[in-house]
């Protein structure tokens, strides 16, 4: 309006956008059709693999390792060649009053039997209580089909010995989950330590599995900030008012209804582990 004051115009810098555009502008995709067989991978879970099909507002993708995922279709979400792109249906498939699928918490197509299948021979070690906790509720539908059994190591310094006496081998496949898997870290040392062909370690950049679930699922700004030398889970519930951790764990864990609630280091983790031990033999 005339007369008012208007506020100053943001500083920009050479990366900031075009000099004559808007300062934000919506991201835009270009469309490829969903061809059956087109290789894609999923940009927020790093999944990768062959299209099979569209179903309602999901992409279904055969990875290596024959194993079918169903996962999120919207503008952007899936790489082709590298590039960020929308798939859409191809010309010939409209799919007009098509169900969507039933899906598991963990984007997985729910099987028409909920039937548990006999345990395998095959095994997901996770480092603590909260990590099986975490990976039974938004995978455990799934491992249940598969006759997968998630265990507990109680920590990792003794994994090297653990894995020598579980003696993997094809059918008896090892998945292992690792927090704080970064260069240097006591972990990642720990890890290096464990080579076979039948044994698959993956992990997250996180301290403790908490900082796997994202801070807008546990109703929170951001983690705190925990100096060092200081117990993680102690300085973060010290940070946020709460004063047993027992009870802030129930509360993240019941935030927790979908793998879209989780960071994607730990659902692509996850899901490389589970893809790893119900590998067909070959």
């Amino acid at each position: 309006m005339p007369g008012r004051a208007r506020p100053p115009a943001p500083l920009r810098g050479v990366l900031s956008g075009p000099v004559d555009g808007p300062a934000r502008v919506r991201a835009t995709y270009p469309e490829v059709e969903a061809a059956t067989g087109l290789a894609v991978e999923h940009r927020h879970t790093r999944v990768r693999g062959r299209l099979v099909r569209l179903e309602g507002d999901a992409a279904i993708v055969r990875t290596e390792l024959g194993t079918d995922r169903i996962l999120t279709l919207t503008p952007g979400a899936f790489a082709v060649d590298g590039r960020p792109v929308t798939l859409v249906r191809p010309r010939t498939d409209h799919g007009p009053g098509r169900p969507k699928p039933a899906r598991t918490a963990s984007g997985s197509l729910a099987p028409v039997s909920h039937r548990a299948r006999t345990a395998r021979g095959g095994r997901i070690w996770v480092e603590g209580v909260h990590d099986a906790e975490l990976v039974e509720r938004v995978w455990g539908d799934d491992l249940r089909v598969e006759g997968v059994v998630v265990e507990r190591l109680d920590g990792i310094d003794g994994l090297a010995g653990a894995v020598q006496r579980f003696a993997p081998a094809p059918r008896a496949r090892l998945g292992v989950l690792v927090d704080h898997l970064v260069p240097g870290s006591k972990e990642s040392r720990l890890a290096a330590r464990v080579a076979h062909p039948c044994v698959l370690v993956t992990g997250t950049p996180f301290v403790d599995v908490w900082q796997a679930i994202r801070p807008r699922a546990a109703g929170i700004d951001r983690w705190p900030e925990v100096a060092r030398g200081q117990p993680w889970k102690e300085g973060v519930c010290a940070a946020l008012g709460v004063a047993d951790p027992r009870a802030m764990w129930r509360r993240l864990l019941a935030s927790v209804r979908t793998y879209a609630d989780l960071e994607p280091e730990l659902v692509g983790a996850v899901e490389r582990l589970v893809d790893f031990v119900t590998a067909p033999e070959g």
